[in-house]
């Protein structure tokens, strides 16, 4: 399904915190993504990307996801959030 990723800031709590970039992703497999951060991020600063949905908003292709909302929320996969931390560089 298409959906977006998402980049949530995250600490060693490893949850979800604010939304600091998102790229679309199209059905299927997607290579090369960029989400352009809409805020600075530090190196070493860790991240979270994940994948989120793209159901339950008012608009296809805009998104909407606030922290929280139902709006292009979270993709879950046998109840686990899809996502991977990494640190930036």
């Amino acid at each position: 399904a298409n959906g977006w990723l998402v980049v949530h800031r995250t600490d060693a709590n490893m949850k979800p915190g604010p939304v600091v970039g998102y790229a679309p992703l199209k059905a299927g497999k997607n290579k090369d993504v960029t989400a352009i951060l809409q805020e600075p991020v530090k190196s070493g600063e860790m991240l979270m990307l994940m994948l989120h949905g793209e159901e339950g908003g008012m608009k296809t292709g805009v998104f909407e996801y606030t922290l929280g909302a139902k709006e292009d929320g979270p993709v879950r996969k046998d109840g686990k959030l899809v996502m991977d931390v990494i640190s930036a560089k």
